[in-house]
C-alpha cells in the first residue's frame, strides 16, 4: 500500500471527522473510522491490488481509542522509516462551536468523567496540543456549514490524489416497471418510433442489429442522439470537477427492451470513446 496516499484524520471531538470522512468517501478515498493505531501498520501490510478506483486511505484516529496519545508517536515514527507516505489533518473548533454541537446532538464527550462538558473540551484540547503542532494541516471548522466544509475537503483529496474517475453507469429501462432508484439523470425516449409494433422486430431486443437500425435509422433518433450527446460531453465534465464519483444515466422506453435499448448503448459507445470509465445495463430487457 505503499504507493497510496495516506490521510490520518485527528482532532478535537464534535470538530467534524465524520463530516470528513466521508467526503473523502465520496472522493474516492477507502476509509475506516476508529482506528487503532497500533493495528495500523499491520493494516498497510495486508496483500492488495492497487485499484484504479481508490485514490487513497483515509483512517480516523482519536482519543475514542484510550492508548491513542502514548501510541501514536511510535507508530507514526516506525511507518515513516518503513516509507509510507501519509499526512495528519488535524481538525478543531472553538469552545463554543463544540458545546453547540454536543447540545444539538446530546453525544457524550469521550472524555467525559463527570465534569462539565466545558472541562472535557479543554482537557482534550491540551491532551492534543503535541499532535496538532505536528500535524501537516489544521482546520478550523468553527465558521463551516456542512456544504462548506465538504467543499473544503473535497479540495484536499483533489490535491492529494491522481484523481480517480467518475464511474458513469448507462442504464436502459421501461417506464411501466418503474423508474431506476439510483437515476441521476433520466432520459425518456418513447417519442421514437417504436419497434414493439412491427410484428419481425416485436420478439427481439435492442442490441440485435435489426431493431438497432430500425430506430438508428429514423431522423428524430439521429437529431435527439446529436444534441444529447453533446450536452453529456458538456455535462460530465462538470459532475466529475464537482467531486462526483458516480453518475447513473437511465434511458427509459416503455417496456425496457427496445428503444432505451438502442440509445443506451449509443451513449455507452460514444463515452466509452473518450476514454472515460463506463458500464451499462439493460434492467428489463428480459422481461416481456
Amino acid at each position: 500500500m505503499k504507493n497510496l496516499k495516506i490521510i490520518i484524520i485527528t482532532g478535537l471531538s464534535g470538530s467534524g471527522k465524520s463530516e470528513a470522512l466521508a467526503a473523502f468517501e465520496d472522493a474516492g478515498y477507502y476509509c475506516v473510522d476508529n482506528m487503532p493505531v497500533a493495528l495500523l501498520p499491520k493494516f498497510l501490510e495486508l496483500p492488495t491490488k492497487r485499484s484504479p478506483e481508490i485514490a487513497g486511505l483515509v483512517f480516523v484516529m482519536d482519543l475514542r481509542e484510550t492508548n491513542f496519545l502514548s501510541r501514536y508517536p511510535g507508530v507514526f515514527q516506525h511507518l515513516r522509516q518503513l516509507g509510507y507516505d501519509f499526512d495528519v489533518l488535524f481538525l478543531e473548533a472553538d469552545d463554543e462551536t463544540l458545546l453547540r454541537r454536543f447540545s444539538q446532538t446530546r453525544r457524550h464527550h469521550p472524555l467525559s468523567q463527570g465534569k462539565s462538558l466545558l472541562d472535557d473540551i479543554r482537557t482534550e484540547r491540551e491532551q492534543l496540543k503535541d499532535l496538532r503542532v505536528a500535524a501537516a494541516k489544521v482546520i478550523d471548522t468553527s465558521t463551516y456549514n456542512v456544504h462548506e466544509f465538504k467543499t473544503v475537503i473535497r479540495d484536499i483529496a483533489r490535491k492529494n490524489q491522481t484523481r480517480a474517475p467518475m464511474r458513469i453507469h448507462i442504464q436502459s429501462f421501461g417506464f411501466k416497471f418503474g423508474l431506476p432508484l439510483d437515476a441521476d439523470l433520466v432520459v425518456d425516449v418513447r417519442f421514437l418510433a417504436n419497434p414493439y409494433f412491427v410484428p419481425a422486430l416485436k420478439p427481439l431486443d435492442g442490441e440485435t442489429d435489426a431493431v438497432r437500425d430500425y430506430v438508428s435509422k429514423g431522423p428524430e433518433t439521429r437529431a435527439f442522439l446529436a444534441k444529447y450527446l453533446e450536452l453529456l460531453d458538456y455535462l460530465l465534465p462538470l459532475y466529475e470537477k464537482e467531486g462526483k464519483s458516480y453518475i447513473t444515466i437511465a434511458v427509459g422506453c416503455t417496456g425496457g427492451r427496445h428503444r432505451s435499448v438502442v440509445i443506451a448503448r449509443a451513449l455507452y459507445e460514444h463515452i466509452a470513446e473518450s476514454g472515460k470509465q463506463v458500464e451499462i445495463l439493460h434492467r428489463d430487457i428480459a422481461n416481456p
